[in-house]
């Protein structure tokens, strides 16, 4: 990157560039939220609103509707530890060995995951997932259902705007972010969409 940056022209090619592009684009707090959602339904994703009171009883229906016995979450996330403080759940399973030494269950016997979401994105209908210790990559990709648990104040416009917050130009990017739209999908050579072939068959966002 030094030597390309060095290159001559590059500091007129970087004066160059037209931000209003993905600048101009601005909604407010209730628009932001009904275009995410409306973005994520188009594509199969299952959206619940909820208040910070209410978010439980929405993870306890959902698993009631879809059979749900088991479901993956962190006891050490602020979502987690709320979970793990009641009675009236399913089966609660943490993320604590490394994967070689229980890839045979959570590929085969896990039924759903919970995990937070650092943001959305409205503009795209995008879920913005920061994985860590407390909660690996492989539990928003492996478990049939994916439930994620969205605060409504974290949505941004647009990507820009979202990387703007969070400082990503400053402070460098994550190395391991995910942008999620909907549950797995993927097509054959004649562009047949598919979903549920792979990853997570359904995906569960509750707008708290």
């Amino acid at each position: 990157m030094g030597r390309l940056q060095d290159r001559q022209g590059a500091a007129q090619l970087k004066t160059d560039l037209d931000y209003s592009i993905v600048q101009n684009k601005s909604w407010d707090d209730l628009e932001r939220i009904e275009l995410l959602i409306q973005n994520m339904t188009a594509v199969k994703t299952e959206v619940i609103r909820s208040s910070r009171n209410e978010w439980l009883e929405q993870v306890q229906k959902i698993a009631t509707a879809k059979g749900i016995t088991s479901l993956l979450a962190s006891p050490d996330t602020r979502w987690g530890k709320q979970m793990y403080a009641v009675t009236n759940m399913p089966k609660l399973l943490a993320y604590e060995l490394p994967i070689e030494q229980w890839k045979a269950e959570l590929f085969e016997t896990v039924d759903a995951s919970l995990t937070s979401t650092l943001g959305g994105i409205a503009e795209t209908g995008s879920l913005v997932l920061w994985p860590d210790n407390n909660e690996p990559r492989l539990m928003s990709l492996v478990p049939p259902v994916h439930i994620a648990i969205l605060e409504a104040n974290t949505i941004e416009d647009t990507f820009w705007s979202f990387m703007n917050r969070h400082s990503w130009a400053m402070k460098g990017m994550p190395t391991n972010a995910l942008l999620i739209s909907g549950p797995s999908k993927t097509a054959d050579i004649e562009q047949t969409l598919a979903y549920g072939v792979h990853g997570p068959k359904e995906l569960v966002v509750i707008v708290v």
